[in-house]
């Protein structure tokens, strides 16, 4: 996967340059809710930051392992097997502990809409799990 320009336009669709926008998060910034972190994460998967996807999973995850080395290849195989094209937020509700973002992920075979829990603990914000609501990647 070719390294992202900070130049370019997120992929969150924010319409800033990246480097104004989701990769100050995947450099060590702390997103201040749950919908950066959701943003940031979807641009992660975008650009190839699979440390970030791990960083930032909760501990209590169904996807999260030690096994970093075999998870950071399951996320960069996933991010290399599609171009992903748009980002859209259907709901977001916002809460001091915990957090729900609904979003459609479009990509170009296919689309995802999944809710997704956030936790914070910690000072910082976790992405805790994901419900599909709809699928249809290839």
């Amino acid at each position: 996967m070719k390294k992202p320009s900070p130049n370019m336009p997120c992929p969150c669709g924010s319409g800033k340059k990246y480097k104004k926008c989701c990769q100050p998060y995947h450099k060590g910034a702390r997103p201040a809710d749950a919908l950066l972190l959701m943003k940031s994460r979807y641009s992660a998967y975008a650009v190839g930051e699979s440390r970030y996807i791990i960083n930032t999973t909760h501990p209590d995850n169904p996807d999260y392992t030690e096994d970093t080395d075999r998870w950071m290849e399951a996320i960069e195989t996933f991010s290399k097997e599609r171009e992903f094209r748009r980002l859209e937020i259907m709901d977001f509700i916002d809460g001091e502990m915990e957090s729900f973002v609904t979003f459609r992920a479009i990509f170009d075979a296919g689309e995802m809409v999944e809710r997704s829990r956030f936790v914070y603990e910690e000072g910082r914000w976790f992405y805790y799990s994901g419900e599909f609501l709809n699928s249809s990647i290839a």
